[in-house]
């Protein structure tokens, strides 16, 4: 036994030795990616130069110091000391980071942030049990090997924290705007544990809230608005294809499933929510944002054919010209691509069509025709993207560091706009917005802030998706979906009719 424990350390230094050439390899084999998977580290993006050169230097001289029998205890400790770093900076992204990127790269590139994290804590131990034992084979002394483990771990754990915050992606400066919450505009009532945290909002209709999963895209769940029954309706396509990306969306009367990459869009009877749908397009037009503002007609998200930026179009099934693209309304800053990135709505009230930028401070209304085009201006004070975009030798383009994300996630109803916000303001508690999300609302119709509220977080979970009716604020967060009754406060602000704006669109045709 004890020769098995004698040649451990052994063990665990051809161990490293395979991790770090193998890892080293990797990086510099495609370095370029590399790169820009670090700068989109939110705690590494101001320091990404350095540290990509830094992080393979390292790794190459640990391997030689491990190599070589004299030095592989400065090895040992050379490793547990970059093995702490890794350590503590995926615990400080789980925890404390506004923004986890989408991958941690390197040879575990393919492992999720919680399995990374458990596997370089079971580094760590290792090279503490490996550095140890030669200690006791060699001095049989373990008081200053012990003390010297403790002050390296200390050493690079303060060095990653310090990055942590003193990295101006993480620490933002406070914005100038001011935040007005009034009262209690909403109450909560209820949450449902929906088991997996995949699932989407399709719509909602006649006091039913309707969700689809990416995973069963052919399965809708059908939840009371009290949140107390759950229905399960199947969806049964009259013509199937190889399907990519299956979509389902739920309006007062119909019922659509779609998938914007082969693509084809179905359509229920009216007021058929039974599962049944028939095929009404197939080939007219690829997009990734689809809203319905009429049983044949639709506003959509596309890719220019000729510049390779996002833009809208509208597909109408009754027109001898079906599909329309206006490749002026959304703006390009940077690169036409990300920068342009937002969400899709229609409003039924008026006809308006809203579409909301991710990472600047506008949202955009059009008519049903997409023509007079409203401009409503956020509180928030970014104004132009803050994002970079590189683009690689292969022709993709990536983010090359963490963007300011204003307006995660919005919804339109009867002119009003309701935006999560991004970002925090002036005078608000840090300690109240680790623990809640804020939602602010705009008058479409006078392009005016009417105020925010809180949405309390389920632990750690941050809204994923919002859904307003007249009476109710759904959440998503995690697995839970919570309702939220509105009171009167916000109510009372919703519009009810016909727009009191004219269809300038409408008055120019006459």
């Amino acid at each position: 036994m004890k020769k098995l424990i004698n040649y451990f350390p052994a063990v665990v230094a051809y161990f490293f030795i395979f991790l770090f050439c193998y890892a080293g390899v990797s990086k510099m084999r495609d370095f370029e990616n590399f790169q820009v998977q670090i700068a989109q580290s939110p705690l590494l993006s101001a320091y990404a130069g350095f540290i990509s050169y830094a992080t393979i230097i390292s790794e190459v001289v640990i391997v030689l110091l491990l190599v070589i029998p004299k030095l592989r205890t400065i090895g040992l400790y050379a490793s547990l000391g970059i093995m702490s770093s890794f350590t503590v900076y995926i615990y400080l992204i789980l925890h404390y980071s506004d923004f986890v990127p989408c991958s941690c790269g390197g040879i575990l590139e393919k492992m999720g942030w919680t399995e990374h994290l458990i596997f370089n804590i079971v580094c760590v131990m290792a090279a503490i049990l490996a550095i140890l034992i030669i200690a006791k084979y060699r001095q049989n002394v373990l008081v200053g090997p012990s003390l010297s483990i403790l002050c390296i771990i200390a050493i690079f754990s303060s060095i990653v924290t310090y990055l942590f915050y003193s990295s101006e992606h993480i620490i933002k400066e406070k914005n100038n705007f001011i935040r007005r919450f009034p009262q209690h505009p909403i109450i909560e009532e209820k949450s449902y544990d929906l088991k997996y945290n995949s699932y989407y909002f399709a719509g909602a209709t006649n006091g039913r809230i309707y969700l689809g999963n990416p995973t069963s895209p052919f399965v809708l769940l059908a939840i009371d608005r009290d949140l107390a029954k759950v229905d399960t309706i199947r969806l049964v396509p009259d013509q199937l294809h190889t399907f990519h990306a299956v979509r389902s969306l739920v309006t007062d009367k119909y019922l659509y499933m779609y998938d914007g990459i082969v693509p084809a869009i179905y359509r229920s009877e009216p007021n058929d929510f039974s599962g049944k749908i028939n095929q009404i397009s197939f080939q007219d037009v690829y997009f990734d944002q689809l809203a319905a503002i009429g049983p044949d007609s639709f506003v959509l998200r596309t890719q220019s054919n000729t510049t390779g930026g996002l833009i809208l179009g509208s597909l109408n099934l009754k027109s001898k010209e079906k599909v329309k693209l206006y490749p002026n309304i959304l703006e390009k800053q940077v690169d036409g691509i990300f920068d342009v990135d937002g969400k899709l709505h229609y409003d039924e009230y008026g006809g308006k069509i809203w579409y909301v930028y991710s990472y600047r401070n506008q949202a955009l209304g059009t008519s049903r025709n997409l023509e007079n085009i409203d401009k409503i201006k956020t509180i928030d004070t970014v104004s132009i993207s803050k994002i970079r975009v590189v683009q690689l030798k292969d022709g993709r383009k990536k983010m090359s560091a963490p963007p300011v994300v204003l307006n995660p996630n919005s919804f339109a109803h009867r002119g009003l706009l309701f935006i999560q916000s991004g970002t925090m303001g002036r005078y608000e508690s840090r300690d109240l917005w680790n623990k809640n999300d804020i939602v602010d609302v705009y008058d479409t119709e006078s392009s005016k802030y009417w105020g925010s509220f809180y949405v309390q977080r389920r632990g750690s979970k941050k809204m994923s998706q919002l859904l307003v009716t007249d009476q109710y604020l759904f959440v998503l967060a995690g697995k839970q979906i919570t309702s939220y009754r509105i009171a009167q406060t916000l109510a009372r602000n919703f519009k009810h009719g016909e727009s009191r704006k004219p269809d300038q669109s409408r008055h120019n045709k006459q």
